[in-house]
């Protein structure tokens, strides 16, 4: 493989600290008996911590990204690890629900434009024709957070206490800072140089928009689910509370693999890729909707929806990129729709269990993954209709080549006026 096909080694540094934010934002979905015990909380009001934790990505996250847009992202990063290990010491100290309410606030926003910073950074760092597996390399962050952190984090949380579990979390972001430090290069400001108006000029085309909100609906068909596995595993299938974190370590390792398969089809095979994790998605939350009291049936279900639900990130990304830019704002306003789907699947399936039990934010799940599908019929008939000129820029398979060859070019001449 050439240098210039090779995912440059400072992605993984940021993978590390992606790694690090989102062990933290899934650790209450880990220990949501523990939690309600300990803060003298429902479960119902303990999912609303990952509500909180959502709404402070998506609204507090891009303020505080173009709060740092004229600091070299270097040093952004470093801010964020601040304010990030500032938050997860407040919650390891909680001494009841409203203050660590206030943490998982604090850990949002900063979690959100570590998100956009870091991305907008790796697809810098990698050459153009090796974006697609930088991408999935950052995002396997996230997968490893299933895979590795989540388990671990519950496993302390269930031995040590939920308190120990935070505290390793504020370990791990000392450890991720301390790596980013030594292993990151210090770049200019923001891909490109590009002022605050002329960001916000990219927002003005409105199929941006519809693209995020397909974004929105895969998180949050996934999270509907994925917020409630542990009480749905224990009280519906019967699974003992020491088999959760390998069942969750079995759900992050589809994830990896799911995330793997996705970050090298993304670039050639979008909007396919979308629309199939999509499908399966729905078919895998009904079926686990329909089947929860059935341990082997519920258990591939789960592992179904591991292997194609948040493992659409690479093609997510994508496809914005191709639509807009790669620069950090687009990045972190689209991460908030990721996060606002996150609100819908934590949020409205808490009130689904209220409501209908714990089947009843799976089948939440599956309604948003048809809408999902919907939101994605507008580029697939695009598709169709080639231009006379030649291929539509879609953001599908082969399509936005010349766009984003253009795009590059510009942020190099702008790179190279700052």
């Amino acid at each position: 493989m050439s240098r210039a096909t090779t995912v440059p080694r400072p992605v993984y540094v940021l993978a590390l600290g992606i790694f690090a934010m989102v062990t933290s934002e899934f650790v209450v979905a880990g220990l949501m008996p523990q939690l309600a015990e300990g803060l003298d909380a429902t479960v119902p009001e303990v999912g609303y911590l990952i509500t909180a934790y959502a709404a402070a990505m998506a609204l507090g996250g891009p303020f505080l990204t173009v709060a740092l847009m004229r600091m070299c992202q270097k040093s952004a990063l470093y801010v964020l690890f601040a304010v990030f290990l500032a938050g997860n010491v407040l919650a390891a100290t909680a001494s009841d629900y409203a203050v660590m309410l206030v943490a998982r606030i604090v850990t949002g926003v900063a979690s959100q434009a570590f998100f956009g910073v870091g991305v907008s950074l790796a697809a810098q760092l990698a050459a153009p024709e090796a974006r697609g597996r930088a991408l999935g390399t950052v995002m396997n962050g996230l997968m490893l957070g299933t895979l590795l952190g989540l388990p671990l984090a519950t496993l302390i949380g269930e031995h040590l206490g939920w308190r120990a579990a935070f505290w390793s979390i504020s370990l791990l972001t000392a450890l991720a800072a301390l790596c980013t430090a030594v292993g990151v290069p210090r770049p200019g400001r923001a891909e490109g140089g590009v002022g605050f108006r002329q960001e916000l000029d990219t927002f003005r085309n409105p199929r941006l928009w519809l693209v995020m909100t397909t974004s929105a609906l895969v998180i949050g068909a996934t999270f509907a689910a994925f917020s409630y596995f542990n009480p749905l595993l224990t009280e519906v299938t019967g699974f003992g509370t020491g088999t959760v974190p390998l069942l969750l370590v079995a759900y992050g390792a589809a994830g990896v693999v799911g995330n793997s398969v996705v970050a090298r089809l993304a670039d050639r095979h979008t909007l396919p890729v979308l629309f199939t994790g999509l499908a399966l998605n729905m078919l895998f939350l009904i079926g686990l909707a329909l089947l929860a009291h059935l341990a082997v049936p519920a258990v591939v279900c789960m592992m179904g929806i591991g292997l194609v639900g948040v493992t659409m990130n690479p093609a997510m990304i994508t496809r914005v990129h191709r639509t807009a830019n790669a620069r950090p704002l687009v990045n972190t306003i689209h991460s908030s729709f990721i996060t606002f789907g996150i609100i819908i699947g934590s949020s409205v399936g808490g009130l689904a269990v209220s409501g209908f039990g714990l089947r009843g934010p799976l089948w939440l799940g599956a309604v948003l993954a048809l809408l999902g599908l919907f939101t994605l019929v507008p580029d697939l008939r695009r598709r169709e209709r080639p231009a006379a000129g030649g291929p539509v820029a879609a953001g599908g398979s082969g399509g936005g080549e010349r766009t984003e060859a253009v795009r590059e070019g510009e942020q190099e001449l702008c790179a190279a006026r700052g």
